[in-house]
């Protein structure tokens, strides 16, 4: 286990790097400073991130364009006219049917609330569970009137067992704290040991291949087993080791 925590650990210093930035969707977030514009780009850029790195980029840097690159503002004081610009967007199967709930969602929450933190903090006990908090987000995010069936299949949630690897990104991005400058470290509430390693088909074979992953299926419990595995390496940031397995899976073909 020392073995391995150091080679990781040599890992997460070569990947945890601004140089990482530019050619991962992560890059989007980036282009922001205010707090709820890394949020709301961060998220799209989230939700996109399936596929072809460059083109997941392309089409958020495109959306943000549609958005006037304000993207808080947009969602917050858009006006009918204004969704026009967005009508006819596409990435993959998310259209503009999708974008158009995802914003009036947007702007239902942040005329409440001053972060999207808090819409993984509802229902929050004295401790907290990252798959309560994932399944409560998906019914909040789905509790607007008249929301559209299809846009479901964009937000994961571990009710269906899915391993919501964008999403357990997504809260990488805004939670864990350091100072590589990859990462924003934004949020305060959520604690980054409580994270979830993201986990696709290049993470499962690298973890498999370092004994840190035994499950065949690859789903909600295979990136909770993953993580178990990691926290016994970094108990207090075991997501940081995120960075290790998908250069090591997506740059180096590590299987």
């Amino acid at each position: 286990m020392n073995e391995l925590k150091g080679f990781l650990n040599q890992k997460v210093e070569q990947y945890n790097h601004t140089d990482f930035i530019a050619n991962d969707p992560i890059c989007i977030p980036h282009l922001f400073t205010k707090r709820q514009d890394i949020e709301i780009a961060g998220f799209f850029a989230a939700i996109f991130a399936w596929g072809n790195r460059t083109i997941i980029i392309k089409k958020a840097k495109e959306l943000l364009q549609r958005m006037d690159n304000e993207p808080y503002d947009f969602c917050l004081h858009h006006s009918e006219e204004d969704l026009k610009k967005l009508l006819q967007f596409k990435h993959r199967t998310f259209n503009d049917t999708d974008l158009l709930y995802f914003v009036a969602f947007l702007q239902h929450h942040f005329k409440k609330q001053i972060s999207l933190e808090n819409a993984f903090l509802i229902g929050k006990g004295k401790t907290f569970s990252m798959k309560v908090a994932l399944e409560n987000f998906h019914h909040y995010f789905f509790s607007l009137e008249d929301f559209p069936p299809r846009t479901k299949k964009h937000i994961a949630s571990p009710e269906k067992n899915s391993t919501c690897k964008r999403i357990n990104m997504y809260l990488r991005w805004m939670v864990r704290k350091d100072n590589c400058g990859v990462d924003f470290g934004l949020w305060q509430k959520i604690k980054p040991a409580d994270l979830i390693c993201p986990i696709d088909l290049h993470v499962a074979r690298v973890a498999k291949r370092l004994n840190l992953l035994n499950r065949k299926q690859i789903d909600w419990n295979a990136a909770v087993e993953l993580t178990n595995h990691l926290k016994k390496m970094d108990k207090n940031d075991p997501t940081k080791y995120d960075f290790a397995l998908f250069g090591l899976g997506v740059v180096e073909k590590f299987y």
